[in-house]
């Protein structure tokens, strides 16, 4: 927010007094800036402590909740439920039919009485009910039921894993905005104390104390911050966007955020409990490893399908007839009368499908080398993404610590030649290179501090703290 205030009235003093004039209304115009930049800094902290200001945790809760990924996901895990209840059904339950069918017969029959052809019109009406049960299939129904556990297990992992995607990606475009609006800030101060410097050197210019060049040098200097202020705005607004879009914000809504500096500590981890706790229950690594268990099954049935399979059926039917120009029974006594059961076992033995089954069998084979070949690369993987997360997250640590203190020293040096600046003891370009200075290492504090907040996240989720419980 840049305040600008001008002063239309001028009165022409004493020389002396002028000078004195000056220095007073450069000191009230020095404290009013100040005071306005500190009432602008608690109206925006006050109105980020209201309720629609959105936490990092809040933000993640609502990408989660909004998230097309994790809708995809849980209709998937819905199809997992369902395969594994079909498989339950299949290997616990027999299967049952029922059918019926009526027919007219035109023309020439068979009198049922008399075994002799006759013109006549009949009608025929069957029903029958049969059940089912397959007694050995090659373990194919044992199977599928483990495989379609092990699925559901897999969906689960799959959507805890899409989970902890949109957090981490939530966490980088949240870091990335309270960067660029606490740079945003800096610039804005820096702005604001070159209006004012410029607007004290043209005076001075005026009372003969400046030369025209430094008062260009001055100008040419907020011209430079003003454009790092709008590229910075600019940033802002972008990465704001990308927040929105990933939690999937509601475009006619403002979002606001929570840019207070998080505070930070290091917790001092063991890299090998890390790392061994990810093989462990790390879910990129579970889902390597059920898929693994879910291709040796598939195996294992491909092979026991060359066996001979066994089922038992049994039934029930019945048929009702009438025919033209004769007295049948009636519907209830030939239903009664008519009915039949039946039991029957079947034995089948594969004999030659075209090396059908051979065939399945290596494609099976291939299948389970691939996947112990993904989960071997994904526990590779796995490993050192948690070396890496821990030794960027140590890097970072140290850098943050170093990029404070050069803040600190970059801050009071500003100070100094900013009082030097107004004492005309330097020109403004040294000035420039001493503010370009203290710019960029409070750049590079906060930078440090977020790549190390976002590392350190990393580690927790390795060591089996989700980012949504951190």
């Amino acid at each position: 927010m840049l305040c600008h205030l001008s002063i239309g009235a001028r009165w022409v003093l004493h020389p002396g007094a002028e000078k004195v004039y000056t220095m007073v209304k450069g000191f009230f115009r020095t404290m009013f800036g100040l005071a306005t930049l500190a009432f602008v800094s608690v109206a925006e902290a006050w109105g980020q402590t209201g309720e629609n200001v959105m936490t990092l945790h809040d933000c993640m809760e609502f990408a989660i909740s909004n998230s097309t990924k994790m809708r995809i996901q849980q209709a998937a895990k819905g199809d997992a439920q369902i395969d594994r209840r079909d498989a339950a059904l299949a290997l616990f339950t027999p299967q049952i039919n029922a059918q019926t069918y009526a027919y007219y017969n035109f023309g020439r029959s068979i009198d049922p009485q008399t075994n002799t052809y006759f013109n006549t019109t009949s009608f025929h009406n069957n029903y029958s009910v049969s059940a089912g049960y397959g007694l050995f299939d090659g373990f194919k129904a044992v199977n599928n039921y483990k495989i379609s556990r092990t699925g559901l297990l897999i969906a689960d992992s799959q959507e805890k894993q899409v989970e902890a995607d949109i957090c981490l990606a939530v966490m980088e475009a949240y870091y990335n905005v309270v960067y660029y609006k606490r740079l945003r800030d800096v610039y804005e101060a820096q702005v604001a104390a070159a209006e004012q410097a410029l607007m004290k050197a043209r005076r001075q210019e005026e009372l003969g104390q400046k030369g025209h060049a430094d008062v260009i040098e001055m100008e040419a200097d907020l011209a430079d911050r003003q454009y790092d202020l709008t590229n910075t705005h600019n940033m802002y607004c972008d990465q704001k966007m990308v927040l929105a879009d990933l939690m999937f914000w509601p475009v006619d809504q403002e979002l606001a955020i929570d840019t207070s500096m998080p505070v930070w500590k290091l917790e001092p981890v063991s890299e090998g409990a890390v790392v061994d706790f990810a093989l462990e229950n790390n879910p990129k690594i579970q889902i390597a490893e059920w898929q693994q268990l879910n291709a040796k099954r598939e195996l294992s049935t491909a092979r026991w399908q060359t066996l001979p399979s066994v089922g038992v059926y049994a039934g029930y039917n019945t048929s009702y007839y009438t025919y033209q120009g004769s007295s049948t029974a009636s519907f209830l006594d030939q239903f009664r009368n008519n009915g039949g059961e039946y039991v029957e076992m079947t034995l089948s033995i594969p004999i030659w499908d075209r090396l059908g089954k051979t065939s399945k069998i290596s494609h099976k084979k291939h299948a389970l080398a691939k996947a112990t070949a993904e989960l071997d690369q994904t526990r590779r993987d796995v490993e050192s993404e948690v070396h890496r997360a821990i030794q960027d997250r140590d890097g970072a640590a140290t850098a943050y610590q170093q990029a404070q203190r050069k803040a600190e020293v970059q801050e009071e040096a500003y100070s100094l030649n900013l009082k030097k600046l107004e004492q005309g003891l330097i020109s403004p370009l040294e000035f420039q290179t001493a503010n370009n200075n203290y710019l960029k290492s409070k750049a590079d504090e906060m930078n440090s501090l977020f790549k190390y907040l976002i590392k350190q996240a990393v580690v927790r989720y390795y060591n089996g703290v989700a980012y949504i419980n951190q």
